[in-house]
């Protein structure tokens, strides 16, 4: 006979974890901006490579690129001891990526600093490899797994604490950007909740080079003419300096190259497709 009774699953690393995020951005009065890029010139240079880099590079770099020129997308917000806006000196990007974690699919954020100084390459290389690394090899991966253990009111302090008061602990535990994206699954976020003071998130590249790309952003540290502004800017970097740089791009050997793409499969063939 079949048991109708539901049962209760405990909350595994990645959940507490997830959740912890949740409970600190809802203090966080995020607005989204949106717009239809016209990113024609990058994709048609793009689909002449034979190895290409995932969009998410291409992203994450040019959004840093924009920083350089807006610091107001370089500052956050402090509650406390006082309320006021804190600039830091350099952006650190915060990539979720969606792997496996004992068998569940599992979002862990993968921290890079100064992503407008690296190449597309490295840039590329460093999310593809964090979908394959041990767990364990990560020193940002095993705190984060490692405070998950703790009791709920601990983690959620610490949450605090690292978002709350100092600028130099928000950058090193939660960065000053975030990028999210579900474009390879054909959707896209309407706003995802956010601790940060700008989280972007685009859709599918279409066959045109249109793309639909929003940014949440932190009201209490900027308004919605900067982000529109912003993402202008997006658009003529794409086009023009990292449309440049793809010229010379060289890509760097694949964790799935050599280990999950057998011949003849189209399995992992996608590089964003691991993005949350």
């Amino acid at each position: 006979m079949t048991n109708r009774d539901g049962f209760d699953l405990p909350l595994s690393l990645p959940r507490r974890l997830i959740c912890d995020y949740l409970h600190a951005a809802r203090q966080v009065p995020t607005v989204s901006v949106e717009r239809l890029l016209d990113l024609s010139p990058l994709q048609q240079a793009r689909q002449k490579l034979s190895s290409r880099p995932g969009w998410c590079a291409l992203f994450t770099k040019a959004w840093a690129c924009v920083a350089i020129q807006r610091p107001e997308l370089r500052r956050s917000f402090l509650s406390f001891p006082y309320e006021r806006l804190y600039q830091h000196p350099q952006s650190t990007a915060s990539i979720a990526i969606e792997r496996d974690y004992e068998g569940e699919p599992a979002v862990f954020f993968l921290p890079i600093t100064r992503p407008e100084t690296r190449s597309l390459a490295e840039l590329d290389h460093r999310i593809q490899d964090f979908r394959f690394c041990p767990l364990d090899a990560r020193g940002h991966l095993r705190r984060h797994l490692a405070q998950a253990r703790r009791p709920a009111w601990l983690r959620r302090w610490i949450y605090w604490l690292g978002s709350n008061t100092r600028g130099v602990w928000r950058d090193r535990y939660f960065g000053t950007f975030g990028v999210s994206s579900y474009a390879h699954l054909g959707a896209q976020s309407m706003g995802p909740l956010t601790v940060l003071t700008s989280t972007l998130s685009y859709g599918r590249v279409e066959n045109d080079g249109r793309c639909l790309t929003r940014v949440s952003y932190d009201h209490r540290v900027l308004d919605g003419g900067s982000i529109a502004r912003a993402l202008n800017e997006l658009e003529a970097v794409l086009n023009k300096q990292l449309l440049a740089e793809l010229v010379d791009y060289a890509p760097r050997a694949r964790p799935c190259d050599a280990v999950l793409c057998p011949e003849g499969s189209n399995e992992l063939t996608t590089p964003d497709r691991w993005l949350h």
